[in-house]
């Protein structure tokens, strides 16, 4: 697990951590009694079992004792898990929208969309060219997002069940048909941050990258002010263009 490039990142893996060595513990401690007991109390000493069936004390105990500890591991994912759900505030809204296999990001306060698609060379997928670094990691246009702002991003879908992965973030989100789920994100470094479509959507689901530029406030905007411009014609292209889906099928 990554330790993220983000709050949510950062608390999501603390917590991982924290029930991680929680549990060591408690195996250190159940494995070292068990093989203890079995040393110290085994027929070749002589040890002869203890007749008694039951003991208030240890039943108290074993039931007071693991209580505690589910209560220390439920307290803090309480509070990462209404952290994680708080999206009031945001400065900016992405809808996000998966199709088979594509991504459409829309910046819902400023008229923006694109489509987002594998851009991996089908000489590559073939096999008949050397695979590149980021091998079925790298899209057309990926999402960009400015650095240090709050980001509220919805996911929905467009045919079937999806889901929008990228570890660095902190946190994956079902894209239902007909439903609209919210999460949010506030990145801390600038950087090219890549996922994946986590839900088995279909045929060519490992096709389905996500990749999430993070950019300065500055850049974003100029970035934005060129999307803006280009608006019209993009997204006239995009919207007549039949998807390819690295089978070489279009839809």
């Amino acid at each position: 697990m990554p330790r993220g490039v983000t709050t949510i990142s950062h608390d999501v893996y603390d917590l991982h951590m924290l029930i991680f060595w929680v549990c060591v513990a408690i195996g250190i401690v159940v494995f070292g009694v068990m093989f203890w007991s079995i040393y110290h109390h085994r027929k070749s000493r002589g040890a002869v079992p203890a007749q008694f069936h039951e003991s208030t004390l240890v039943e108290v105990l074993w039931t007071i004792v693991p209580m505690l500890i589910l209560i220390g591991m439920a307290v803090p994912a309480t509070g990462t898990l209404v952290r994680m759900y708080d999206a009031r505030d945001a400065e900016l809204t992405v809808k996000v929208t998966g199709y088979q296999w594509r991504w459409q990001y829309d910046y819902l306060d400023d008229g923006v969309k694109f489509f987002s698609t594998l851009s991996t060379p089908q000489a590559q997928i073939r096999n008949l060219a050397a695979k590149g670094e980021h091998y079925l990691l790298e899209v057309d246009n990926p999402l960009v997002l400015p650095v240090g702002k709050k980001v509220r991003i919805l996911t929905t879908a467009a045919d079937v069940i999806h889901s929008w992965w990228v570890p660095e973030l902190g946190w994956k989100k079902d894209a239902i048909p007909g439903f609209i789920n919210e999460v949010w994100t506030q990145i801390e470094k600038p950087g090219i941050y890549r996922g994946q479509c986590a839900e088995l959507c279909g045929r060519d689901h490992g096709f389905m990258p996500i990749v999430v530029k993070a950019v300065p406030e500055a850049e974003f905007q100029q970035w934005l002010e060129q999307m803006k411009k280009d608006a019209t014609p993009q997204t006239a292209q995009n919207d007549s263009r039949s998807p390819i889906v690295p089978g070489g099928q279009t839809l």
